[in-house]
């Protein structure tokens, strides 16, 4: 049994030394938000506020990074996410990628954006009702 005890705190204290040890690796902790270039024509207000809740932080340059992307590994995660998005679609370089709304709208109204991914339960994943998505076909 004092072995298994042993063991056990040897472990944790290498767990904790590694997780202290990845928190120097540079990638996911320089966060940058560029400026913004060009915006989308909005049809209202509304459409870009809804756009803004629900798809800024990760496609455009105005992301509200969240506490836990200061911590690797999610620092990680959530860097990889935001590059990723944002090469995708950008609403803060609108234009520069070629991207139709009518594309956007369907990905929105079929349900596959906004992504569900590892650290949205801890940030919550933002939901479009079908009455968003209705305002932003308008």
């Amino acid at each position: 049994m004092r072995k298994l005890v042993t063991l056990l705190m040897i472990a944790a204290i290498v767990i904790v030394v590694l997780v202290l040890l990845i928190q120097f690796l540079p990638y996911g902790h320089t966060h940058t938000n560029p400026p913004v270039v060009k915006e989308p024509n909005w049809n209202s207000p509304e459409t870009r506020q809804i756009a803004q809740k629900a798809c800024f932080d990760c496609h455009s340059n105005e992301t509200i990074w969240p506490w836990y992307s200061n911590i690797a590994p999610m620092s990680w995660l959530v860097q990889r996410d935001v590059d990723v998005a944002r090469s995708r679609m950008n609403f803060s370089d609108w234009g520069r990628i070629s991207v139709e709304v009518g594309e956007i709208i369907e990905i929105v109204s079929e349900g596959e954006m906004p992504r569900s991914n590892i650290y949205s339960c801890i940030r919550g994943r933002v939901y479009l009702s079908r009455k968003k998505h209705v305002l932003s076909m308008g």
